[in-house]
């Protein structure tokens, strides 16, 4: 509220410390109850609290509290305070000077293309755009597609390092692990490998194909000699054609 001081109740214990106002006046001037500045006054409440001066921040003058220390029917009255009390932050995307707007494609193309992993709304805190931009971008419908360039939005003076690197790991906490591919067979325990039953089966397998052996060829003496006879005779009549050449 504008005619609250800040922190009333801090107020109100320094107050009732160091100054002779009456109960009512500061109920009235910090917006509480008599009854709980009788209670901070008896040690009740505020316990803890430490007392904020209201006139070295600037919400009382020293006049105006002496004015009400003679008169105790008098009114305080509070001036502007002298401490700053900062906006909060307004919610929106980002603000990117109109200097760098012309920046913010090429920046979100670069995005696309090295992180595919952002979401549309991270792309948009990082470089302050809109999801049609983005989307017209990634489907290169965009009305300037063919002289986009893709720059680091970084370098670009878009965002810092910092936050760019915070949203990309941000997005790879969020992206869903690779599934696993399940493995048909599975290895034995020492105790069903070493089983009875195992051993078996094992013994079973090896003994009931056995090892084919080479059939041997049955022996002919009579096609050995056959045989013989044969090379001889050529041997034969290749001696009598060099004693021709002889």
């Amino acid at each position: 509220m504008a005619n609250t001081p800040l922190m009333p109740k801090a107020t109100a214990v320094w107050l009732v410390d160091n100054t002779a106002l009456t109960f009512t006046q500061i109920a009235t001037f910090c917006k509480l109850h008599p009854l709980e500045v009788k209670a901070i006054a008896d040690g009740e409440a505020a316990q803890g609290i430490k007392g904020l001066d209201p006139i070295l921040t600037g919400q009382l003058s020293r006049e105006e509290l002496e004015r009400a220390e003679n008169n105790p029917n008098h009114t305080l009255k509070l001036q502007g305070s002298k401490v700053v009390v900062p906006e909060s932050k307004r919610k929106g995307p980002r603000y990117t000077p109109v200097s760098r707007r012309q920046d913010r494609p090429n920046a979100i193309l670069w995005l696309v293309r090295n992180h595919p992993e952002l979401k549309d709304a991270q792309i948009i805190r990082l470089v302050g755009t809109t999801k049609p931009t983005i989307a017209a971008i990634r489907d290169r419908t965009h009305w300037n597609s063919a002289n986009l360039t893709p720059s680091d939005p970084v370098t670009l003076g878009l965002c810092s390092q910092l936050e760019l690197d915070m949203e990309v790991e941000k997005a790879a906490k969020d992206a869903p692990l690779p599934s696993q591919p399940e493995v048909s067979e599975t290895l034995m325990s020492v105790e069903e490998s070493t089983s009875d039953d195992a051993i078996a089966a094992a013994f079973t397998f090896n003994t009931s194909k056995p090892r084919e052996e080479p059939e041997e060829e049955e022996f002919d003496p009579d096609a050995v000699f056959a045989k013989l006879n044969s090379l001889k005779g050529e041997r034969g009549g290749d001696d009598s054609d060099d004693d021709n050449d002889r």
